[in-house]
């Protein structure tokens, strides 16, 4: 087995994406939760690691699922950026597989046990509540790609993505912590869950022509490239809105506004997907707007839970 294969396949460059829904909800749900002035940090407590460790599973198991999908389909044999590992026969589709049953099974373990870390027997509605959406990240994980009904393949990956990587992702992790809901926190999961789908849609901007080839019917393909730039700049600028609104709301200090350095990366992404005429120059940046959504994270969380 080529260990190095596998790890290709697991695109780690995703990961920072994956986890900043996770940063934010789980600080701010620390900071209700008064801890902010003790000596009780964020990197101390298990349910964080635990939420990470959860959700970079969910992310790699996406990813094994998304390089399976469309390797047995054939829609990455003419595709741009890096190369997937099915569609070119480094892993074949049955090891593939097993690579994602592992990975399920290991996911799910680590689940179980944030679970019970996070509400032990005495909550035990809300642990039934979290092993059902962990099934459910599973599932949708999975059907992305993969099956005659893949909803990567029909324009609702976007609505897969805004949902698990932002609100699921920000409002879930909150809830460990606090074990209720502070309606304001759905601001920063929206946040999130924008920049997350521009990301998305960046990859789907710059595949376009090869989905549409293999009926990869992504909501680029259905809006059209002109419509999917304004979609864009949508995201980037509801993602700045909806974070400034929740700082509006529990304004202390002009520092809380520091998270605003990263859309200075995320506003310059718009002008340069506002010019592009070739859509392969735009795998550049993919990287670009997921570390400014993984910086913003950061700069989002300690501005708004150090007073």
């Amino acid at each position: 087995m080529d260990v190095k294969s596998y790890i290709k396949a697991a695109r780690l460059r995703t990961l920072p994406l994956s986890i900043s829904g996770i940063i934010v909800g789980s600080k701010l749900g620390l900071g209700d939760l008064m801890y902010a002035n003790s000596t009780i940090t964020l990197w101390s407590t298990p349910i964080f690691w635990l939420a990470i460790l959860t959700t970079i599973g969910f992310q790699v198991l996406s990813n094994f699922a998304n390089d399976y999908g469309d390797g047995i389909k054939g829609s990455d044999k003419n595709r741009t950026g890096e190369a997937r590992m099915v569609s070119s026969g480094v892993i074949s589709p049955k090891q593939m597989k097993i690579a994602m049953i592992i990975t399920t099974i290991i996911t799910l373990i680590i689940a179980l046990l944030l679970i019970y870390v996070a509400f032990g027997s005495k909550n035990f509605g809300y642990s039934i509540l979290f092993f059902v959406l962990g099934i459910a990240s599973i599932a949708a994980a999975i059907k992305y790609t993969v099956g005659n009904s893949a909803y990567g393949y029909s324009g609702f990956g976007d609505l897969f993505v805004f949902l698990f990587f932002g609100l699921l992702s920000v409002v879930g992790s909150y809830f460990l912590y606090t074990k209720a809901i502070n309606f304001k926190i759905f601001l920063p999961a929206i946040s999130i869950g924008f920049l997350s789908t521009a990301v998305l849609n960046l990859n789907n901007l710059r595949d376009r022509e090869e989905d549409k080839k293999n009926n990869k019917n992504t909501l680029v393909v259905k809006l059209g490239t002109k419509n999917a730039k304004k979609y864009h700049y949508f995201l980037i600028f509801g993602a700045l809105i909806t974070a400034l609104v929740f700082t509006f709301l529990d304004f202390r200090s002009i520092y809380q506004c520091i998270y605003l350095i990263a859309f200075v990366p995320l506003i310059k992404n718009c002008v340069t997907v506002a010019k592009n005429n070739i859509p392969s120059e735009l795998d550049g940046e993919l990287k670009k707007v997921a570390l400014s959504t993984f910086l913003f994270s950061i700069l989002f969380s300690i501005a708004s839970t150090s007073f």
